[in-house]
């Protein structure tokens, strides 16, 4: 196939998917080599965000799928009658952001950090589909451990967590801090952590978008 047939596969394969896609089942499918796939793939990434399409490809750890472009968010909704999600709470900001940081992790050591029970704030990013159980830690009590999700990438448009900011020393008491566009902050002098932006309004095909500010 030439390279023009091969991006059409390709796009065809995400959309018809509506959820990620692992790049080992796109050079299946298309009996390929992965350093071509990937090629491919970053091709048509580029290509959505330079010609400003109304859609963008999102790379996520070893998978990729097809979602609106933000700026389209709230035509979209408007258009399917989407009801915007509810914005995150400061303190689902800081569980979050301790969670996505020492990951898998207990409830009881967020609660430690932060110096309140979490339990309500948890369980509402988990049914936000941000943070989820992945076990349980070995000793007495068996604590769940919990980590960040796929949808938490998504959200954050990270690839992966290596993608994070670095973490800046917390110091002085220990507290974590986080500006309302939910971005960390350094304790020592207020600044903010350079690193991922902030999510914005994609809309993934199935889902409401997920807007944290």
């Amino acid at each position: 196939m030439e390279m023009k047939e091969i991006e059409a596969a390709v796009e065809g394969i995400l959309f018809a998917s509506g959820e990620p896609v692992q790049t080992e089942r796109i050079c299946i499918a298309l009996d390929m080599d992965r350093p071509t796939v990937e090629q491919v793939l970053q091709r048509l990434m580029d290509y959505y965000a330079y010609e400003r399409r109304g859609i963008r490809l999102l790379h996520i750890e070893d998978s990729w799928q097809l979602c609106s472009a933000p700026d389209y968010g709230d035509v979209i909704r408007k258009a399917f009658e989407i009801r915007k999600s509810a914005k995150l709470s400061q303190p689902a900001l800081e569980v979050l952001t301790i969670i996505a940081y020492y990951q898998p992790t207990t409830r009881a050591y967020v609660d430690q950090i932060r110096g309140v029970d979490s339990a309500y704030t948890m369980g509402l990013l988990q049914e936000r589909k941000l943070i989820e159980e992945c076990g349980r830690l070995q000793v007495p009590g068996r604590p769940h451990l919990y980590r960040t999700t796929k949808q938490f990438l998504r959200a954050f448009h990270l690839t992966s967590l290596e993608d994070l900011p670095e973490m800046p020393d917390l110091g002085g008491d220990g507290q974590m801090r986080l500006n309302e566009e939910g971005r960390v902050v350094d304790p020592t002098d207020g600044s903010e952590v350079s690193g991922a932006d902030a999510p914005e309004d994609a809309v993934l095909p199935g889902e409401e978008p997920c807007a944290v500010e």
